[in-house]
C-alpha cells in the first residue's frame, strides 16, 4: 500500500511540475508579448541581411522601439482606470498592426527565404529586401481588409437548424442571434442602427443577444447601445451577460437592456408557444459572473430551468461554449454563444481553441445538444478582423413532425 501511495504521489508530483512552470510563463507573458510582438518584426525586417542605409535602419529601428513602449502604455491608459478613449483607440490599432506584423515576419521569414534561395533568386540581401518588401505589402493589405471587415455591418448567416425534440407548431421559427456588440471607444452610435435595421429584416420570432454589449459602462455606452430598443421580433427579445459586462458594473446593463424592452434572462426561463406546441427559451449568467462579486450573479442553470417541463426543448443562451459540457449534462437541445469572435485576428483561432470547444458554427455534443457559436457581431479591441467575418445569424429552427392534418 505505501509502494502504491509513493507512486501516485510521484506520479503527481511529475504532473504538477509542468503545470507549475506553465503558470510562471503565464505570469510574466503579458512583459513577453510586447517584447516578441514588436522584435521580432523589426530583427525580420532590418537585421537579416538587408544592408539598408543607415538612416533607414536608424529611423526604422526607433519607430519599432517607440511602439513597443507606446503600445503598452496607451493599452494601460485606455483600459485601466483612466479608461481614455483616445489612448485606448491607440493601444489597440497598434497591438492589431503588430500582431499581424509579427506573424507574416516570422511566416515569410521562414517560408519565402528558403525557396528564393531554392530558386536561386538574387544574392542574400535581394533575398532579404524581397522578404522584407513581401511581409509589409501582406500586412498591409490584410490591415486594410481588416479594418473594413471589421467596420462593415455584419453579413447575414441563414442556417436551418434541426430540433428532434422539436413540435411541428414551432416549425420554421425564426431565431436571430446578434452577440459581442463591443461598443467602445471607437463611436459606432450609426453602425449600431444599420445593424438593427439589418436584423428588423429578418422577422424574427425570437431575437438574441448572447452579452458583451459593451466595453465600458452602461452610462458611458448608452448611445452606442440605444438603437437596440428598435430591434422587432414577434415573440421575445432576450439577453444573456458576458464576461465584459463584468468588467464594466453589469447590473447597470441588465437594467439598460431591461429598459430598452429587452428580457435579461439571469437564470430564468419564458416560453414560447406557438402551433399548440411550446419552446423554453432559457439563459444563464456568464461563467465569470460569480467571481465578479456582484450579488446574485452567477452562471446557474438549474435555476435557469426551474419549473419547466424536461419533456420539452429547451434553446439555451449562454455567452462562452465552454457552457456547453453543462448544457449537454442536462440534455439541453440547442445552446447559444458567441465570445470567441471567430479568433478575430488569424492566427489567433488557434489560441482560442485551447479555451474553447468551439470556434465558430454548429457543432454535435452529447447525445442530443447542438451548439451554435457565433464570430460576434463587432470587435473587441483592435479595429481589425482577419479571416474571422462578423456575423448576424439568422437560425430557422426545424421540426422532424409533420403537422397534424385539420
Amino acid at each position: 500500500m505505501t509502494e502504491t501511495g509513493n507512486t501516485r504521489s510521484a506520479a503527481s508530483e511529475a504532473q504538477e511540475a509542468p503545470r507549475s512552470r506553465l503558470q510562471r510563463l503565464m505570469r510574466y507573458l503579458p512583459l513577453i508579448a510586447p517584447v516578441l510582438l514588436w522584435t521580432v518584426p523589426c530583427w525580420v525586417l532590418l537585421y537579416t541581411g538587408q544592408h539598408w542605409p543607415f538612416p533607414v535602419t536608424l529611423t526604422s529601428t526607433t519607430l519599432f522601439a517607440l511602439g513597443l513602449i507606446g503600445m503598452p502604455l496607451a493599452m494601460a491608459r485606455g483600459h485601466g482606470r483612466r479608461q481614455q478613449d483616445r489612448a485606448a483607440i491607440v493601444g489597440d490599432t497598434l497591438l492589431g498592426g503588430v500582431w499581424v506584423l509579427f506573424t507574416w515576419s516570422v511566416l515569410l521569414g521562414v517560408l519565402l527565404r528558403p525557396v528564393l534561395a531554392v530558386a536561386a533568386v538574387g544574392d542574400g540581401q535581394d533575398r532579404a529586401r524581397i522578404v522584407t518588401w513581401a511581409v509589409l505589402g501582406v500586412a498591409g493589405v490584410l490591415l486594410a481588409w481588416g479594418y473594413a471587415e471589421a467596420r462593415r455591418v455584419p453579413r447575414v448567416r441563414r442556417l436551418d437548424v434541426p430540433l428532434p425534440r422539436l413540435g411541428a407548431g414551432l416549425d420554421g421559427t425564426r431565431v436571430v442571434l446578434i452577440t459581442d456588440t463591443h461598443y467602445g471607444p471607437l463611436d459606432r452610435a450609426r453602425w449600431s442602427a444599420r445593424v438593427c435595421e439589418t436584423v428588423n429584416t429578418l422577422e424574427a420570432d425570437l431575437v438574441c443577444h448572447t452579452g458583451d454589449i459593451a466595453d465600458g459602462t452602461a452610462a458611458r455606452r448608452r448611445a452606442q447601445a440605444a438603437p437596440l430598443g428598435t430591434v422587432r421580433a414577434t415573440r421575445a427579445r432576450v439577453y444573456v451577460t458576458g464576461n465584459h459586462e463584468y468588467y464594466s458594473e453589469a447590473q447597470g446593463w441588465v437594467d439598460l437592456m431591461d429598459e430598452l424592452g429587452w428580457e435579461p434572462l439571469r437564470n430564468r426561463h419564458l416560453m414560447l408557444e406557438r402551433g399548440g406546441d411550446t419552446l423554453v427559451v432559457a439563459g444563464v449568467d456568464d461563467v465569470t459572473a460569480e467571481a465578479s462579486g456582484l450579488a446574485g450573479h452567477r452562471a446557474h442553470l438549474a435555476g435557469a430551468l426551474h419549473g419547466a417541463d424536461p419533456d420539452l426543448p429547451v434553446l439555451l443562451l449562454a455567452h462562452q461554449p465552454k457552457f456547453i459540457d453543462r448544457a449537454a449534462a442536462q440534455g439541453i437541445d440547442l445552446q447559444l454563444s458567441g465570445h470567441t469572435h471567430g479568433g478575430q485576428i488569424w492566427p489567433f483561432h488557434h489560441l482560442v481553441r485551447l479555451d474553447q470547444p468551439a470556434l465558430a458554427g454548429l457543432s454535435h455534443h452529447g447525445t442530443r445538444t447542438l451548439l451554435y457559436t457565433s464570430r460576434g457581431t463587432g470587435f473587441w479591441g483592435p479595429p481589425f478582423r482577419v479571416f474571422a467575418p462578423s456575423e448576424i445569424t439568422l437560425l430557422v429552427l426545424r421540426s422532424p413532425q409533420q403537422p397534424t392534418a385539420s
